[in-house]
């Protein structure tokens, strides 16, 4: 198999993580991610998953530097690359005007998401999984939902990503000040 299709199988294969970990792990069961991701419903700016990155990183630092560019570390940079994809998305849905219909669509589904009902449209950067596990809404709800949401503007102010660079600048207790 092609290293680009290994690549892309990743990136597909980071819908099912996402919806797993946001879905299942942050709203369906009582896990360690529950009440971190209530931290996000409660204030939207607390978007980014900014405690993962380094672990992420160092495990795909580790694997291209022990296996180089083999299958199973072109799958997994397609995994890390549908991370990143995700946090940039999930940033914009919640503080930029959407630049595409597709944009607009999956900040409407989010918006539903966390200002209609949080246990549908658990997908944020795709609706496959939510098709699949019934979370997606039916499409006269949809259209309700998205009419109900419209009004909602982007955010301002900062997202907690700056929150975590003054804490690597400068310490945690000068960042809270």
């Amino acid at each position: 198999m092609s290293g680009f299709i290994l690549f892309l199988l990743g990136l597909f294969c980071w819908t099912l993580v996402e919806y797993a970990v946001h879905g299942w792990m942050s709203h369906t069961y009582a896990t360690f991610a529950r009440p971190l991701h209530a931290v996000h419903h409660r204030d939207p700016h607390a978007v980014f998953a900014v405690g993962t990155w380094p672990p992420v990183a160092l495990v795909w630092l580790a694997a291209v530097y022990l296996w180089r560019w083999s299958g199973g570390v072109l799958f997994f940079s397609g995994v890390a690359c549908g991370f990143a994809l995700y946090e940039m998305l999930h940033y914009r849905l919640h503080f930029a005007r959407s630049l595409t219909r597709f944009e607009q669509r999956l900040r409407s589904r989010h918006l539903v998401h966390h200002y209609v009902n949080s246990s549908l449209c658990l997908g944020v950067t795709s609706a496959i999984w939510d098709r699949v596990f019934g979370t997606e809404p039916k499409p006269a709800e949809m259209k309700e939902f998205t009419v109900a949401t419209s009004h909602i503007t982007p955010l301002e102010g900062r997202s907690n990503l700056h929150m975590a660079g003054q804490v690597m600048l400068h310490g945690w207790r000068r960042a809270e000040g």
